[in-house]
C-alpha cells in the first residue's frame, strides 16, 4: 500500500471524473546513463540502446531508448494520478517513432499528457495518453483502463 492509497484502491472517485479531466504532465529526461540503467534492470542489452556506431549501422539516426523503458515512462502519469499501480487494469500502446538518445550530457526528454478518454462499467476510466519527444509523437494509441475509487 502507498502513502496514496486506502486499501489498495485509487485515490481518486470516479464519481469525481468526467470524459475530458486532464491529468497533471510530466517530462521524464532519458540519458545514456538512464538507458544503461534500463538495460540492467531489464535484461536488454540490445546495442541498439547503448552503442551509437551499430544503431547508426542498422540505420537508426543514434542510439534509441528501449521500447518498454518508454512505455513504462508514460504510465508513470496515470500511476501518479490514481495514487495506486494496481488500478491500472490495461494499457497498451503502438510504437510510433523511437526516443532517440544523443550522447551530449542533455539526452533527450519524453513529454507525457493523458486525458479521461472515456467512462466505462464498473468504476473504470479509458485513459489517453500522449507521449512526445523533440515535437514527435511517439506512442500511438496509448490508452490505459483504470479503477477508481
Amino acid at each position: 500500500m502507498t502513502a496514496n492509497s486506502v486499501n489498495g484502491s485509487a485515490k481518486i472517485s470516479y464519481a469525481d471524473v468526467e470524459v475530458g479531466t486532464e491529468l497533471p504532465a510530466q517530462t521524464f529526461p532519458v540519458t545514456r546513463a538512464t538507458l544503461v540503467q534500463y538495460a540492467g534492470a531489464s535484461g536488454d542489452f540490445n546495442p541498439i540502446h547503448w552503442n551509437e556506431k551499430f544503431a547508426v549501422e542498422v540505420g537508426l539516426p543514434d542510439v534509441i531508448a528501449h521500447g518498454m523503458f518508454t512505455m513504462a515512462e508514460a504510465i508513470r502519469v496515470v500511476t501518479d494520478w490514481v495514487g495506486d499501480p494496481g488500478a491500472v487494469v490495461e494499457y497498451g500502446v503502438r510504437f510510433t517513432r523511437p526516443v532517440v538518445v544523443p550522447n551530449d550530457g542533455q539526452g533527450a526528454t519524453i513529454e507525457v499528457s493523458g486525458k479521461v478518454g472515456a467512462k466505462l462499467d464498473d468504476n473504470t476510466v479509458r485513459v489517453d495518453l500522449l507521449a512526445m519527444c523533440a515535437g514527435q509523437k511517439v506512442l500511438g494509441m496509448s490508452r490505459a483502463v483504470v479503477r477508481l475509487g
